[in-house]
């Protein structure tokens, strides 16, 4: 399934921020990428109008499942492609940047092999930060 950029990312940030603190409301993703909310709730109806987030009566937001497997594959991605990077010698704020801009456009190929080779040669520590 394609989604926009924007789309993957707020996805991400909910699955981030729910693993951080248990609920997520929209001023809670606002703040973490320094958004407004009104272009958060935008982005939070659509979500939500295309089945990939729930939100309850308190406001609270979760992912559906659909919603979690894309958030679970570009966390993996940025997570495994940050570290990498950062392996390779290049400095943690930039090895972040790109490996950003790097988990949405790589395809589903080329980041299975780069994962079994980091895999193989152990290059990277298993748990990793954003």
């Amino acid at each position: 399934m394609k989604i926009q950029k924007s789309a993957e990312d707020y996805l991400e940030t909910i699955l981030i921020l729910y693993n951080r603190r248990g609920t997520v409301h929209a001023i809670d993703i606002a703040n973490e990428l320094a958004f407004s909310k009104p272009s958060v709730s935008v982005a939070m109806k659509n979500l939500r109008e295309n089945g990939y987030i729930c939100v309850n009566e308190n406001n609270e937001i979760t992912l559906t499942e659909s919603g979690r497997k894309i958030a679970e594959t570009i966390y993996e991605r940025h997570t495994l492609l940050s570290n990498w990077l950062v392996a390779l010698g290049v400095d943690p704020k930039t090895a972040a940047e790109d490996a950003c801009r790097m988990e949405h456009v790589i395809s589903s190929e080329s980041f299975a092999a780069i994962k079994q080779h980091v895999q193989d040669n152990n290059e990277i520590p298993a748990k990793a930060e954003m």
